[in-house]
């Protein structure tokens, strides 16, 4: 017998006309209309700009197959009434257009993010999408003009933010503006799959798009995105730093090293004979060999991760971080299997059962391990795997002893300290969060992972530098032990050193980079 919805309507009939006229279509173009009025007094939609989108919820009707109601464009957002929603199938398709109304009045028109909307619905199932015009979403991407990501850590409001804490980074894509908002659809579709964290994607000079998994999600998140926009610019105007968990000056003195006649923008100190040496700006660190002994991520962290697959995806099976990794990988297998990559196995799908998905992933995952794959579908498992293991104190980040000191006194310095590997961003935080010298987090200004790109690949680099909006590449020192990392990062203008620790792979002959044994030899 098939499903019913709301006024006895069966599932697939959503088009009828007496669904069109149920009480969940009215309910939603009310609270449309009235969430209209609210952004309005909040400054997102003034001069008819904006737009928000909305799923009739039903629970007799899947959330893919649920109606879509969407705001007309070039209007009045203040004055909107329930009627002048567009009503769409899951599909796309116009089932119910608003009449026209009286000169001057234009005719109506379905707003032109609706591309945009529907690849926030298709990617993210998401059930609303609010696109606010707010002045401190438009300004806080001119702050950097080059930067590709806004990010801010260590401010309460990052808990409103879905998969975010308090000690968490949080990371917002930036888009180049277009002449027209459908033009933005590849690149906002870009930004989406490639940061599988994010709830929302800013668009330079332009505003901010934020999806939820319900409307009051929607609007909780994009209250709390706008907030964290107004500090981050408060924050700066007051030449402070908001992306550093202390929020310290932008600038720093670089305490008893200013020299007469330098201004504290370019503090230098003196090589021993009597050269002036510049200090970076910031430093990127690698970790496996670098910070940390490369036997505590092959013998501690990959062993606990193979051991426990099978448990914690049994455990977490229907939570969202579990879901979102299994489609990760079923996706990454699925590239596997076609270039014949030994150890890939197919993985059924969900309607196999649970215990038939879990024994394919696991056989994957247990492969991918043995092959250290650098994947991004890997790396987001075994972080959330890992993070149980911190929690029950069944793991401890170990970092070499010279490691602490060395950023104490680069952050003393007002050097900002980033964090790049193969990791994902979640495992870096763990790592740095409960180490053998305690939590170094507030010493570290940023974590960058594979989304950025592979950490063989020059232009992996190149976004490094430009995210982090340095005057040129070289103001950033990178610290790795990878003779081909090295090269990269030169080959993108970066300073490069290669870490010489215990257990680390030999180099090349005349590889021509400096090398440490210590932190403190920088």
């Amino acid at each position: 017998m098939a499903a019913v919805g709301l006024n006895g309507v069966k599932l697939g009939t959503t088009s009828s006309q007496a669904y069109l006229e149920s009480k969940a279509v009215k309910d939603t173009r009310a609270l449309m209309a009235e969430l209209c009025r609210h952004f309005y007094t909040l400054g997102w939609v003034t001069g008819t700009g904006g737009s928000i989108t909305m799923k009739v919820h039903d629970d007799s009707i899947p959330k893919s197959q649920q109606l879509i109601l969407m705001a007309p464009s070039g209007v009045q957002k203040e004055r909107m009434e329930p009627e002048d929603m567009y009503v769409l199938s899951h599909s796309g398709s116009v089932l119910c257009a608003p009449s026209p109304k009286p000169y001057p009045h234009k005719p109506p028109k379905c707003t032109d993010c609706d591309p945009l909307f529907r690849k926030a619905y298709e990617m993210r199932d998401a059930a609303a999408v609010f696109h606010s015009h707010g002045l401190e979403s438009c300004l806080v991407t001119m702050i950097n003009p080059l930067s590709k990501e806004f990010r801010i850590t260590h401010m309460e409001m990052i808990k409103g933010i879905k998969g975010h804490g308090y000690y968490d980074e949080l990371v917002v894509p930036i888009i180049e503006n277009t002449a027209y908002e459908y033009q933005l659809t590849e690149s906002f579709a870009k930004a989406i799959e490639d940061y599988p964290k994010a709830t929302a994607v800013l668009v330079r000079n332009h505003g901010v798009f934020v999806w939820g998994d319900s409307w009051i999600s929607a609007k909780t998140q994009s209250e709390c995105y706008h907030y964290l926009f107004d500090a981050a610019i408060k924050l700066h105007q007051m030449g402070l730093d908001w992306s550093t968990p202390n929020h310290g000056p932008i600038q720093s003195a670089r305490r008893g090293l200013t020299l007469a006649g330098e201004s504290n923008v370019s503090v230098k100190a003196r090589k021993s004979n009597g050269e002036i040496d510049p200090f970076p700006r910031c430093i990127v660190l690698d970790i496996e060999g670098t910070t940390t002994p490369i036997s505590f991520v092959s013998e501690v962290l990959f062993p606990y991760a193979r051991d426990n697959v099978g448990k914690h995806l049994s455990l977490t099976y229907d939570t969202p971080d579990t879901k979102a990794d299994i489609k990760l990988l079923r996706s990454q297998v699925q590239s596997d299997l076609e270039q014949g990559i030994a150890g890939a196995v197919p993985i059924p799908p969900d309607d196999a059962g649970k215990e038939e998905v879990i024994a394919a992933i696991v056989a994957n995952v247990d492969a991918m391990i043995k092959a250290d794959r650098k994947i991004t579908a890997l790396k987001e498992l075994q972080g959330h795997i890992w993070r149980t293991g911190y929690e029950n104190n069944e793991l401890e980040g170990i970092v070499y002893d010279d490691v602490p000191e060395a950023l104490e006194k680069w952050h003393a310095l007002g050097i900002k300290v980033y964090i790049y590997s193969s990791g994902s961003r979640l495992a870096q935080r763990l790592i740095f969060g409960k180490t053998n010298h305690g939590d170094l987090r507030k010493y570290l200004s940023g974590f960058f992972d594979t989304t950025v790109g592979n950490k063989r690949e020059t232009r992996s680099y190149v976004e490094i530098s430009e995210s982090l909006g340095v005057d040129k590449p070289s103001d950033i020192l990178f610290v790795t032990d990878v003779y081909q990392e090295a090269t990269a990062a030169k080959a993108a203008g970066l300073e490069v050193i290669i870490s010489i620790r215990p257990g680390n792979g030999p180099l090349p002959d005349n590889h021509g980079f400096k090398t440490i044994k210590s932190f403190s030899d920088i």
